[in-house]
């Protein structure tokens, strides 16, 4: 849902809570210590839930203009005290300012963990057994299988668990209790690459640099951009 559609919606589910009640300073009137209707329950859950989005957009409001707002829209009849156009202009500027602080924090979080990544690979491609590749992906064999290596066109059988440098476990088909099938060309870059180099029974562990991971996009709630990702894959089966 776009920003201005979900905000106006915020604002007329905000009326549920707020009603006909008035507001001073920078917060609602007769703040209510318990709820206890269903309707007030309801009407706290919406609050809730708002707050936890607005919070998340970092936006701050001038309390009373909001709730004016709400009021308006749900009891004046019409009162506006701007017209349509300049709502819609405010908020386009709103979501250019939203989008343009959001692509700085990103930037300046793929920064930092481009420098650690880059820190990290350097030492650790220099311990025994890990070798690196002219991409720059990283990895050391802790099992070697006798099997056929696949192709990146060809559909593969795994068990693989998946941690950033950290440790902290994102993802992993141990933990599902069932092996993961997928083409070699429809997954990252560091495993296509990495995946081909198994022999069948192999298990291999790969560390993988961001731009061959997920890049500056990251994996929103998971991983961040240009983040290091460490994997350990065993290969079952080439499927036909």
């Amino acid at each position: 849902m776009r920003t201005t559609g979900k905000f106006l919606i915020l604002l007329a589910l905000l009326g549920i809570a707020v009603g006909c009640g008035s507001t001073g300073g920078k917060g609602v009137a007769n703040e209510k210590n318990e709820v206890v209707t269903f309707e007030e329950k309801v009407s706290y859950a919406f609050g809730r839930d708002m707050g936890a989005w607005l919070a998340n957009q970092k936006v701050e409001l001038d309390i009373d203009a909001f709730v004016q707002g709400v009021r308006d829209t749900l009891f004046a009849s019409g009162k506006s005290l701007m017209t349509q156009d300049s709502i819609q202009a405010v908020m386009g500027e709103f979501r250019r300012q939203s989008q343009a602080r959001m692509q700085a924090e990103t930037e300046s979080i793929a920064e930092k963990n481009r420098a650690a990544g880059e820190a990290f690979l350097k030492e650790n491609g220099t311990k025994e057994g890990v070798v690196t590749t002219e991409s720059g992906l990283q990895y050391q064999v802790i099992t070697m299988g006798d099997g056929p290596k696949p192709e990146a066109t060809d559909q593969v059988k795994v068990h693989y668990a998946g941690t950033l440098l950290d440790g902290t476990q994102f993802d992993s088909s141990y933990d599902r209790g069932q092996p993961a099938s997928f083409g070699l060309n429809g997954v990252i870059r560091g495993w296509t690459e990495g995946v081909q180099l198994m022999p069948v029974g192999s298990k291999f562990k790969f560390w993988i640099p961001g731009d061959l991971a997920y890049g500056k996009r990251g994996s929103p709630g998971k991983i961040g951009p240009d983040e290091v990702l460490v994997f350990e894959v065993e290969l079952l089966e080439i499927l036909k």
